[in-house]
């Protein structure tokens, strides 16, 4: 249970396979659960105390009191607080695993149908040849769109959380030791399609990119003010299709000013090659040193 955003984030296995790898039976499980058990033991020197409570006459409690003398809620944050902090440390070291190895690590996030397989497929037909590039696939289930990037000839490494919303920084560290990367070049991370969990937690990576697409609403920024908070860039993607959709992309760019005055933001078609140029031109100056 991920109880940072309520959903059931798995106790059971995370599967993590490097493509290619899985015709061979080399597929392996990791035990992923995020629950966390707490004992109220304390220790006193070399005292052992626990807290036994004996119901005899004198202190006898009805259920109904029983009920209502406790609260969750300091459980609840308590974990949360964990939970991120346990992400946090483990994505320092991932961070700084791939900045000694001199790689661009790129958190790839969105809403479902946004495009991101897609604009990432023409990046790496388009820069395979400037760049060494990898690749870590996120999504609940199946290997479709690890397939897709496989094709383009990239090292691609699929995580599939189950019922899972978000990667985290331990799934990407396991993916990594199956990756292997050499030194130099770039990290794709491509997120669970969901715009509220991965918000949450760091990955490791050199720069968060947001992507929406003229499809969804422009109000998105708004409605997710957390992800486009912490993200670097934003790419407003499907622009070909803007004369048959009802969406202001000025609007969208205000709205997502909003929450962060600082963020970049590329329009482009991964369809149609308009704007690609200038995505490439940005991950030229964030990978040079």
């Amino acid at each position: 249970m991920c109880s940072t955003c309520g959903c059931n984030q798995p106790s059971d296995a995370v599967t993590i396979t490097l493509i290619g790898e899985e015709e061979h039976g080399h597929e392996h499980t990791h035990e992923h659960s995020h629950g966390h058990h707490h004992h109220h033991e304390h220790e006193h020197g070399h005292h052992h105390h626990t807290h036994a409570h004996s119901h005899d006459g004198h202190h006898h409690h009805s259920h109904h009191e029983h009920e209502h003398g406790h609260t969750h809620g300091k459980t609840v944050i308590e974990l949360e607080q964990d939970i991120l902090q346990q992400n946090n440390l483990l994505a320092e070291r991932n961070r700084g695993f791939l900045e000694a190895k001199d790689i661009l690590a790129l958190n790839l996030v969105s809403s479902p149908g946004s495009g991101k397989t897609s604009l990432l497929e023409r990046t790496l037909q388009d820069l395979g040849g400037e760049f060494r590039c990898y690749v870590i696939e996120g999504d609940q289930q199946t290997s479709n769109d690890a397939n897709r990037i496989a094709a383009t000839g990239a090292p691609v490494v699929q995580i599939n959380t189950g019922k899972g919303c978000h990667l985290d920084s331990d799934m990407v560290n396991n993916a990594l030791k199956k990756l292997k990367p050499e030194n130099g070049g770039l990290l794709f991370i491509e997120n669970v399609g969901n715009l509220v969990c991965p918000s949450l937690f760091d990955l490791g990576e050199g720069a968060r990119v947001v992507i929406i697409s003229v499809t969804e609403g422009d109000d998105k920024p708004i409605k997710y003010p957390d992800m486009f908070y912490s993200s670097d860039l934003c790419i407003i993607n499907k622009v070909d299709l803007l004369p048959y959709v009802q969406f202001d992309v000025e609007q969208a760019r205000e709205y997502a000013r909003r929450v962060n005055h600082h963020l970049e933001f590329i329009e482009l078609s991964a369809t149609s090659g308009e704007g690609m140029e200038q995505w490439y031109e940005w991950l030229r100056q964030k990978a040079s040193p």
